[in-house]
This record gives C-alpha cells, sequence and structure tokens, in this order.
C-alpha cells in the first residue's frame, strides 16, 4: 500500500510540475483589453509552479493523516487540519495571481477542500487503504480540477 501511495504522490507531483511550467493560459482565461497573452500566460505559469510547490508541500501530510485513519479512526482533527492548510495553501498560490481567471480557480478549489476538511462523515468514512487510494487519487483530482484546469 505505501508504494502504491507513494508511487501516486509522485507521479501526481511530477505531473502537476511538468504541466504548470508550460501553462499556456487555459480555457477561458483570456487576457484583459490591453494586456498581452504573453504576460497573462506568465502570470498562469507563476501561479502554478507556486501550486506545484503547494502540492509537493502538503501532499505526503495529507496522505499520512489519511492513512494514520485506517489505524485510528480518532485521528480525524489531524486529517482535517492537513486538508485545510492545503486548501488554505492552494488560496494563498493563487491569491496574489494577476490573472482574474486562476485567481477565481484557486478560491474555488480552496472552498471546496476547505468545505470538505470540516466534514466529518467524509473523513469517517475513510476505514481502509482502498478508502486512502480514491481520496487521494478521485476527490482530490477533483478538488484540484478547478486550477489544474488552467495549468494544463
Amino acid at each position: 500500500m505505501r508504494r502504491v501511495l507513494f508511487a501516486l504522490l509522485t507521479g501526481g507531483a511530477l505531473l502537476t510540475a511538468s504541466a504548470c511550467g508550460t501553462a499556456p493560459g487555459g480555457a477561458g482565461s483570456n487576457p484583459a483589453p490591453g494586456t498581452s497573452t504573453a504576460a497573462s500566460t506568465s502570470a498562469v505559469g507563476t501561479a502554478c509552479e507556486a501550486l506545484a510547490k503547494v502540492y509537493d508541500k502538503n501532499m505526503a501530510s495529507y496522505a499520512q493523516a489519511l492513512t494514520s485513519l485506517t489505524a485510528d479512526p480518532k485521528a480525524v482533527a489531524k486529517a482535517q487540519q492537513s486538508l485545510a492548510a492545503f486548501a488554505s495553501d492552494v488560496q494563498e498560490a493563487t491569491g496574489t495571481s494577476p490573472d482574474a481567471a486562476m485567481k477565481t480557480a484557486g478560491q474555488e478549489t480552496a472552498k471546496l477542500m476547505r468545505d470538505k476538511s470540516a466534514d466529518a462523515k467524509f473523513f469517517g468514512a475513510i476505514k481502509t487503504p482502498d478508502d486512502v487510494s480514491k481520496a487521494m487519487s478521485q476527490t482530490l483530482t477533483a478538488w484540484l480540477a478547478p486550477v489544474q484546469s488552467k495549468c494544463a
């Protein structure tokens, strides 16, 4: 299980970092009148690089917190705190972007993650390594979709 989780985390981090470094502005990210496409692309690329760092910083601790739930269901608070910190870092990384679409996507992503961090039922349902894998792959991918669509 740990090898699979490590491979998932490493692959996701590398995918995010490689996609973020070459972001062309993303769908729906039209520059404001009077600004150049290059400036917009650069702004989005910078935010994507910051998001890659956020992902790298928070992914392991979130995965560890979820994994600890399989052994100790009372570890919910730690998992909730880990996800809330992840959400705050996402919002901080995108909040200073001059690209309005990226800023909005960051707020949306952070809200999804913050709302879920307050959902004790979500964390209470994590009882097996398969539950952890699902939360780390499908669920986290859905939460991060708004910002990843800008970095793809």
